[in-house]
């Protein structure tokens, strides 16, 4: 192929060759052509001397693809080469891309034409900044802005480079540059601001040409967040954007700007020019935009345009008021067009776009907070102010109750929705956004509840009495009256909550029955679920409603309607775990505590039911039965609840006695299964209490488990690798899980007694352990291994002799089936790594018994569950190797375990830590890292890390020696950086290894200095400060009543 000869870069590239080959690539030839076209250009980009033939290739082509190919390979120079090139070189590249882009954007015509090649130029322009200025390119803001005033068309280029700079420096630079080079940048922009402001302003006062005015605004839009305040208020700036505002080509886009002078916030010294801003800006937009007009119509019908302007619009009132409400509070003048803003700010949240609604939603959740909150501390506050800011505002936030609950947003625990064809579904996925959104809206809704019990409840009443009139009748107004008032539970004092809810549970009851047709009735069927499952103070206090509620549940179990079934099942087990007293005691008026009747009708009850649903009934009556403090009525009810899987048990267990292959049959193992999934459901209400059912079954489950595990092994041994996929394989695989998930559910939530751990595990080592060990890699279940991990975790210290025997039955062979790749077998990974976790914390002297093989073994899988590319793989390892590393350290093997591991497991460390795929361990990277130093500088290894026989340089400690090999290690990895560099970070690791968020900051700028973490997402790299902040969060929430709901408090609800 004749394109090869562009590999031999000695001479200037033949250029008509590079285009027909980039032309090949992109698609004009063959399939083989564009292959081998992809793979000479993929040589040339990493060649290091191609970037020489760049000024070449842009001089002589006409091929816009062969340009972008020249620009790629320059880009990567600059990125990563551009300080180690010779200084000739890098003015020489400098003074080019400047010239070539004033030469394009001279005239008009070029200009239009090569815009993308312009656009891509300025990109590299601001790279080479980032580099250059503004220590060795002094003059660039001067001479750009001399060269703007020599024609509009550079003009307009040149406020585009300057927008690119502006966002590289203080939107895109986290992670992108050091912190110290950011710095210096911005005061560089700072300073050299004057040139640029008047600029701006001279195009904006004097030029007529309308694209050079739109990029000058998009300009200034970049630079308002930043600059000086003077030289937006003490300039004409403002008065310069509030006179183009009017004008429908620059509208939006000065509105962005206005939005941007808004956000600013620095103490009240330009208080004035605010408050006269919002007056003329108010008095524009009467104009432009009358008060009277339907916004949410108007938006509905608009073009993209003015559709952009209401969300312009809503971002301008949002951010101005966040900042300077209290300025336009402060005179009676100004309060006219507060009130005015926010009637089009509440008229805006009715528009039908998420975006908006997001935008104001934020604002009056924010708002409403800090109304609230001035009202919560009232003893700092003196209530006449307070009194007259509430009264200044209850228009506004009547309106705005309205707006919450015509708006509400759906909750998690409502299964039923309508699909696009109006018709009504049980809901199949959980959309997100939704559920953020709910609970933004929920909290505000319970502020503004605070602030207004009464007129709350007003509203919330007269709209339900709307829906029984039948004139506000429809699903989605129920819908969301009802979500409303679900989400305000806890806020009320309790006499005024029951007096409300026993108004709208009548309502919705009385609603139910009078409504007809079967959608209908399960719109307002899963309404009451809602609702009642949201209040469970009253129905502790009011028997009768329980009871009553209850019994509707009951009733709506055999409802057949999509969802309606899975829901009253849902609420009821939820009721049920806030109420359960309730159910064991005799009620007033009761001969029977409600259990006891409830287990006489059991079996119609759930006649209509599902498996799955059958399963959470079988929970939620454990749960009662779990509140009977009497253990021998706990018994009898135990004993009425698995009555009818008891019975189908023993006819199973009977019929396989006499013939072993009863058991064979596809219905027999589905029985089997479901009885087994009963089974787990009670155990995971009982606990301990659990015992006298589980040891019934337990043996001849453990023969079941036996005898279906060699079916399993047989079918797989003579069917190959694709029996393990056929449905018999399946369900006898689903039956040994069932087992497993069922011992471990019930070892796991019964209290901490040894006997049940005696009782229990031993029989358990040959059927479940030596069967995995026996079986084919396809046939172990990855279950037995989470089953021993919460063994020692459950039974800890006594569990060491058994260590021995569960690392021989499972160790090596689990080993050999996850290492081999990282995809296959990711159920058996994960638990893998968390059984040896287990036994690392709680039987760690099992493990110094182990031989130094076996111990290999495991230092090998830990590192290799590290490198895994999968994030909780990963941190499961991380998080075992820490275990590991404190340890030792404090054992008597600490010199021989870090003599043979301390190297490595830095390297390792060092690896992941620069691999842009593991970046989510960033954290738990830094605390190995930070145990090793700290481990080094202690003093704690008292023998040579090195190895004494091959090197015969005696350093004077570990310190030394770790010290010198880091820098050796690191300097080989990354020959992009000079030693020095290389030699400040090891230094800075030492220095700052006792002040974690010291040491970690150093990791992050030489993350970055090393370039392999630049041009992507950083935030795994700050994530821990992330969730500190969350925490921070929910302890305020939990002080104020009804913000974290009810049924989401983890009390152990007094009910008595």
């Amino acid at each position: 192929m004749a394109a090869e000869k562009l590999r031999d870069l000695s001479q200037p590239i033949d250029v008509a060759l590079l285009d027909a080959t980039v032309a090949a690539f992109y698609g004009t030839g063959s399939k083989e052509e564009r292959t081998a076209a992809d793979q000479i250009l993929r040589d040339l980009q990493n060649n290091p001397d191609m970037w020489l033939q760049v000024m070449h290739i842009l001089q002589n082509t006409k091929n816009l693809n062969s340009k972008f190919f020249a620009l790629q390979v320059l880009e990567g120079v600059i990125k990563y080469r551009w300080n180690a090139l010779p200084v000739e070189q890098r003015d020489g590249m400098k003074n080019y891309i400047s010239e070539v882009i004033v030469q394009l954007s001279s005239n008009e015509a070029s200009f239009r034409v090569e815009r993308l090649y312009v656009n891509k130029l300025n990109i590299i322009l601001v790279q080479i900044l980032k580099h250059e200025w503004p220590v060795r390119w002094r003059s660039f803001i001067p001479d750009l802005v001399a060269a703007a005033k020599t024609s509009e068309t550079i003009c307009e280029n040149c406020m585009t480079i300057l927008k690119l700079l502006s966002e590289e420096v203080f939107d895109f630079s986290r992670g992108e540059m050091t912190q110290q080079k950011i710095k210096d940048l911005k005061q560089s922009l700072n300073s050299e601001f004057q040139l640029i402001h008047e600029l701006c302003l001279y195009v904006l006062s004097a030029s007529q040409r309308a694209e050079l005015i739109r990029a000058t605004l998009a300009t200034l839009h970049a630079f308002l967040s930043w600059i000086p305040l003077g030289y937006i208020f003490e300039s004409p700036l403002l008065e310069t954007l509030l006179k183009l505002f009017p004008v429908p080509s620059y509208r939006n886009l000065t509105l962005q700007c206005l939005t941007e002078v808004a956000a600013l916030n620095f103490g009240d010294f330009y208080n004035v020019q605010y408050v006269k801003m919002y007056n003329i800006f108010m008095g524009q937009l009467q104009a432009i935009l009358p008060p009277a007009t339907n916004i949410p119509e108007a938006y509905a019908l608009g073009s993209s345009e003015e559709q952009a302007f209401i969300q312009n619009l809503a971002l301008f009132f949002t951010s101005f008021y966040k900042f300077h409400i209290r300025v336009l509070e402060a005179t009676q003048e100004n309060i006219a067009a507060l009130l005015m803003g926010l009637e089009y700010l509440i008229n805006i949240s009715y528009v039908d776009d998420t975006e908006v609604f997001k935008v104001c939603l934020d604002y009056w959740n924010s708002l409403v907070l800090e109304l609230f909150e001035a009202h919560h501390n009232l003893a700092e506050n003196p209530a006449v102010v307070l009194l007259q800011r509430r009264q200044l505002y209850a228009g506004p936030m009547s309106k705005l109750r309205m707006l919450m609950i015509c708006r509400m947003a759906k909750p998690e625990e409502v299964l039923i929705v309508e699909d696009e064809n109006g018709n009504i579904v049980r809901e199949t996925m959980k959309d997100n956004d939704v559920l953020v959104q709910y609970k933004i809206m929920r909290e505000t809704l319970i502020y503004l509840s605070h602030l207004d019990h009464e007129d709350t409840e007003k509203q919330m009443l007269k709209k339900l009495s709307k829906q029984l009139s039948g004139e506000d009748w429809t699903w989605n107004n129920l819908n969301t009256l009802c979500w409303a008032i679900g989400s305000i539970s806890g806020s009320m004092m309790e006499d005024q909550e029951n007096r409300f809810l026993v108004m709208v549970i009548r309502d919705l009851l009385n609603l139910c029955e009078i409504t007809k047709g079967k959608d209908n009735k399960a719109v307002i069927a899963s309404n009451i679920m809602y609702v009642v499952g949201q209040y469970p103070r009253f129905l502790r206090a009011h028997w009768k409603f329980l009871k009553t509620v209850v019994n509707k549940l009951f009733e709506f179990m055999h409802e057949t309607h999509p969802g309606v079934q899975d829901m009253a099942c849902d609420t009821f087990l939820k009721i049920v775990q806030k109420c359960r007293r309730k159910f064991v005691i005799v009620q007033v008026g009761e001969n029977e505590p409600f259990v006891s009747e409830l287990l006489a009708g059991l079996a119609t009850t759930i006649v209509d039911l599902e498996p799955h649903q059958i399963h959470t009934f079988y929970e939620s009556v454990g749960q009662m039965i779990q509140a009977e403090s009497d253990p021998q009525k706990r018994e009898e009810y135990l004993q009425r609840l698995m009555e009818l899987p008891n019975q189908k048990w023993s006819e199973i267990i009977g019929q396989a006695r006499q013939s072993v292959d009863f058991l064979k049959d596809q219905e027999v193992i589905r029985t089997v299964l479901n009885i087994l999934q009963t089974n787990t459901s009670v155990a995971t209400s009982l606990g301990t209490h659990f015992l006298s059912q589980i040891s019934l079954i337990f043996l001849d489950m453990l023969n079941v488990y036996r005898m279906y595990s060699e079916l399993i092994s047989s079918s797989i041994a003579e069917g190959g690798p694709f029996a393990s996929k056929t449905s018999y394989v399946k369900l006898l695989r689903s039956v040994k899980r069932e087992t497993l998930k069922l011992i471990e559910t019930f070892l796991d939530k019964a209290e901490d007694q040894p006997q049940i751990g005696k009782q229990f595990v031993p029989p358990m080592m040959d059927p479940v352990l030596g069967d995995y060990a026996r079986n084919l890699p396809d046939a172990r279940e990855s279950e037995v291994l989470s089953l021993f991990a919460t063994i020692i975790n459950k039974y800890k210290v006594a569990m060491i002799d058994d260590v021995a025997r569960i690392f021989e039955a499972v160790f090596q062979c689990t080993l050999e089936m996850i290492t081999k790749n990282f995809e296959d077998y990711p159920e058996h990974r994960l638990k893998f790594f968390s059984l040896l976790r287990a036994i690392a914390t709680h039987c760690f002297p099992a493990l110094i018994r182990l031989s130094s093989q076996q111990l290999k073994l495991i230092m090998d899988s830990i590192i290799w569950a590290f490198r895994h590319t999968e994030r909780n793989i990963a941190e499961t390892g991380l998080n075992l190797l820490l275990e590991m590393l404190k340890n030792f350290q404090s054992s008597e093997f600490c010199n021989q375990f870090y003599r043979t591991y301390f190297l490595s497991i830095e390297q390792e460390i060092f690896a992941v830590l620069t691999d842009t795929f593991h970046k989510p361990g960033f954290k738990l990277h830094v605390l190995v890292l930070q145990h090793l130093f700290c481990l080094v500088e202690s003093g704690a290894l008292t023998e040579p890390l090195w190895d004494v026989a091959t090197i015969p340089y005696q350093y004077p400690n570990n310190t030394v020696f770790v010290r010198e090999n880091t820098i050796k290690l690191l300097s080989t990895s990354f020959p992009n950086m000079t030693a020095a560099e290389v030699t400040q970070f090891v230094n800075g690791l030492f220095e700052s290894r006792n002040e974690l968020s010291a040491f970690k900051n150093h990791i992050r700028d030489f993350l970055v200095q090393s370039k392999e973490f630049s041009a992507q997402d950083n935030k795994d790299l700050y994530a821990e400060e992330a969730a500190a902040q969350r925490e921070r969060e929910r302890q305020r929430m939990l002080s104020i009543p009804g913000l974290i709901a009810p049924n989401e408090i983890q009390d152990e609800m007094l009910d008595s």
